[in-house]
């Protein structure tokens, strides 16, 4: 028999089973050394403190020995203080990719590599991890949060957390709470009744708070229940900190602060990006007029303090983790493909299909646009620059002998211009309003990020008049290519001396400054060129007054699109290529019109020809395998056509070789599905994502993803919690108590593999209102063929608790259960009565 894995955390906490999972580093209180420095601080110095002194980073105060604190973005990498592709990050894949895992202990050492890379960019606080859940799968950020389930997202959560303040780098969990769509999101109010509020949206962040002990959490724009999150002074300080005992520092999502006293006795510690928010000079006069006592500004100056001292940038104190006590170095592109193949979910698979046999596979047909341009993260803020993207091509073509692939476009998932990347040579050029050259940067992409302080050496906003997006395109295609602009303000657009376009873009009906940069482009012009033949090009911006806007910045892109072949003769070709070929490999995919921050999805359909691509190749092909490169549910109406589907999410930088492990059978595609794949949007339980007057009810309650597809006669493509690996597993016992589930199984295939064991309580009778079933527990064991495991997951009180609305308190609920040890929601392996009292 193999070995017994017991959960090391307290059945109490929640947990569930992870081998030899160490606990969170814990974090000294500091108390007398945060006093002594409160004590030598002027009113003036503390309420700049809680400002922010530009976009990523709080002011220092020398008086104390204070540095100057410095956030980024993540989660999948660490951007840095600069938005730039010249500062590269290593991308890990999407968190659905990392919540498909099942694997806190994976989550942690990615946390913990994340660490690493804020460390070696001079960052304290990273700006993550995202646990919002997935209401809906129109969600813009879907594929930034983790899961469907609390459970889940709390456990992945914790161990991502910890991960990353073992490194001794603080976290920022977000966005504190109901950020779970993207329309409307500064202005929102989400009316969500207490019990669900309880139960699914505040639980992840409760699990985190006490087993991973996070350094900070970020208050979200939108309001709950009429208040905004930035000002709730009930959830933030009577629960947050009350009820769970956070000692973290709150800090606002950006811009979210909206008002000085509201925000500081609604418990907002910091209002970002600074110096121009809400607190500042207008939080030292609220304090003098009266409005704000002092002590509520100490208060926020403590937190503050604490996550300096933990972080090192607290002079004469040792920070939460010495040098010598970080975990040992991380090779981040090994990790990154180890992940995406962890993550790869295989959900269907007839005749053998997957693995790929080399052997008995002489030649492979690669088809697909996003084969060879992969997608490998989500837009918006979650962006980072990795230094190098294995695409599947790339993968595929170092993992076979030379001769045995072959590829076709087959169909783009977009007929949309993207930032222009692949053949061009471009840098950016600063002037004033007289023409001279302030300062020059390279641009290794398209897009102007500028946010802050992030300007080129020797440019101030003050007299920046213009950047110009100079360089060369060398084609890889002949014929007629676009070229484009997205984002604000005056462009000249010129390609080989040409102005194509010379005009003012106005702010449409958005409301998301996000939308205007990440949102639709705008096609300018088009010119006939030459593979191989290098044109200069050049797209000019006039910046504007931007010195005293609230947040400073400069946005925008250089857009560009090749020639677009007849898309009917391509999926012709890419046909043909199947029949000729043994197997074929499509690779599908969304595009950042699809999923990104600053807008919700409108429908789950593939963008394009996919679809029809798909459909022909698989009348060409009978082995024909679909790998779908999507952070988040898409419709899938040719998955019964095919001989196996391979969910991808957004891989990460790496995702290209891990995808090669996986076809070819050199790694198990280990992933469990996080979040339930309808068959069609029309099936889903939830769609509504934008409010009506304001006002988003969640009038579903309790019942979202598998919860609610419970009560639908109709039912998913894929449940929550299906992956099929490589070899099968044969349950053979379980048993159970109140505290905890043992379950025996054997690995009854031909190969080693991991199995997810999910843990399900489904109560006898009910008269409170609960959902058929739900995830109570989990734990991920190996074995190699023929081999026996057993493993014992405590199951925590509270998977058998409900919020008691009339009382306001958690209460505990006797009777009797089923307990389900199962491979997915609809594929439950055992099952044995538990009663409770």
């Amino acid at each position: 028999m193999g070995p017994l894995w017991r959960h090391p955390h307290d059945p109490q906490r929640g947990g569930t089973a992870v081998a030899d999972a160490p606990a969170p580093v814990p974090a000294p209180a500091y108390a007398d050394a945060i006093e002594a420095a409160l004590g030598k601080l002027d009113l003036d110095a503390k309420a700049r403190l809680l400002a922010g002194r530009d976009m990523w980073s709080l002011p220092a105060l020398p008086e104390i020995g204070l540095k100057s604190l410095v956030m980024s973005d993540g989660p999948v990498g660490v951007r840095g203080v600069r938005w730039t592709a010249d500062d590269p990050s290593v991308a890990l894949p999407s968190p659905t990719a990392l919540a498909a895992t099942w694997d806190p202990a994976l989550a942690r050492r990615a946390g913990r590599l994340l660490a690493q890379e804020a460390r070696r960019k001079g960052v304290h606080v990273l700006l993550a991890p995202t646990v919002n859940l997935h209401r809906s799968p129109l969600g813009g950020r879907h594929f930034e949060c983790y899961s469907e389930d609390p459970c889940l997202t709390g456990e992945i959560g914790t161990g991502y957390v910890a991960g990353v303040q073992d490194g001794g780098v603080g976290t920022t969990v977000k966005h504190f709470v109901g950020n779970d769509a993207e329309t409307d999101r500064f202005t929102v109010d989400n009316v969500i009744t207490p019990r669900p509020l309880r139960e699914l949206y505040l639980a992840p962040f409760e699990a985190i708070v006490k087993n991973a002990h996070p350094w900070g959490i970020m208050a979200a724009y939108n309001q709950v229940n009429g208040s905004t999150m930035t000002e709730h002074r009930y959830l933030q300080n009577e629960v947050l900190r009350g009820e769970w005992g956070f000692d973290g520092y709150i800090v606002s999502d950006w811009m979210a602060a909206r008002s000085t006293a509201g925000a500081v006795l609604g418990g907002l510690d910091v209002a970002m990006p600074g110096p121009r928010t809400v607190y500042g000079e207008a939080l030292a006069a609220a304090v003098r007029s009266g409005e704000v006592p002092e002590s509520v500004v100490d208060g926020a100056v403590r937190n503050v303090l604490r996550l300096a001292a933990r972080t090192g940038a607290l002079d004469g104190v040792g920070p939460a983790v010495a040098e010598a006590e970080l975990p040992a170095r991380i090779d981040g592109h090994a990790l990154a493909r180890e992940i995406a193949h962890r993550a790869f979910v295989l959900v269907r698979n007839e005749r053998g299909a997957l693995p790929i046999d080399p052997a008995r596979v002489r030649t492979v047909a690669l088809v697909g646009a996003a084969a060879r341009d992969a997608r490998v993260l989500g837009g918006g803020s979650a962006t980072v620059f990795p230094e190098r993207i294995v695409s599947p091509l790339d993968g595929l073509t170092a993992a076979l002998p030379d001769g045995t692939l072959t590829y076709a476009v087959g169909a783009d998932p977009s007929d949309e211009l993207t930032p222009a990347d692949q053949g061009f040579e471009l840098r950016a050029v600063c002037r004033d309003a007289s023409g001279a050259v302030l300062g020059e940067g390279s641009l290794p992409g398209g897009q102007v990020q500028w946010l802050g302080d992030d300007l080129p050496d020797g440019v101030a906003y003050e007299t920046l008049h213009s950047v110009e997006v100079t360089g060369s395109f060398t084609p890889r295609e002949s014929g007629e290519h676009s070229f484009g602009t997205r984002g604000l303000g005056g462009f000249t657009l010129s390609v080989g001396g040409e102005v194509l376009w010379d005009g003012v873009q106005e702010l449409g009906s958005e409301s998301d400054p996000f939308e205007a940069f990440f949102g639709a482009p705008n096609e300018r012009g088009r010119v006939a060129l030459t593979a191989g033949v290098p044109v200069e090009v050049s797209l000019r911006h006039t910046v504007g007054d931007i010195a005293d806007a609230p947040l400073p910045a400069v946005m925008f892109s250089f857009l560009h699109l090749g020639p677009q072949r007849d898309a009917d003769e391509l999926i012709a070709e890419a046909a043909e290529a199947a029949r000729a070929a043994d197997t074929a490999v499509v690779v599908v995919a969304t595009t950042e019109r699809v999923e990104s921050e600053g807008f919700d999805r409108t429908d789950l359909r593939l963008p394009g020809r996919q679809d029809d691509l798909v459909r022909a190749v698989a009348a060409a092909q009978p082995n024909t395998v679909v790998v779908v490169n999507a952070g988040s549910p898409v419709e899938l109406p040719w998955r019964d056509d095919v001989a196996a589907v391979l969910l991808g999410w957004f891989p990460g930088q790496e995702g290209g070789a891990a995808l090669a492990d996986v076809l070819l059978g050199t790694e198990e595609p280990g992933g469990r599905l996080p979040t339930t794949w309808p068959a069609a949007l029309a099936d889903a339980p939830v769609t509504e994502v934008a409010p009506t007057d304001g006002r988003l009810s969640y009038r579903e309650g309790l019942f979202i993803g598998y919860r609610a597809w419970d009560r639908s006669a109709t039912p998913p493509a894929y449940a929550f919690g299906h992956g099929l690996g490589y070899t099968t597993w044969t349950y053979e016992s379980l048993e159970a108590t109140p505290a905890s589930a043992r379950v025996r199984l054997r690995n009854s295939g031909a190969r080693a593999g991991r199995e997810t064991v999910q843990i399900y309580l489904a109560p006898t009778r009910d008269g409170v209102g609960r959902p058929r079933r739900w995830l109570a527990a989990f734990a991920t064991v190996e074995a190699a063929p023929g081999e026996r495991t057993e493993v014992e997951i405590p199951l925590p009180r509270r998977a058998f608790e409900i919020w008691d609305e009339e009382s306001g308190s958690w209460t505990f609920v006797p009777g009797s259960y089923e307990v389900h040890a199962s491979h997915a929601l609809d594929d439950p392996r055992l099952a044995v009565a538990l009663d409770v009292s």
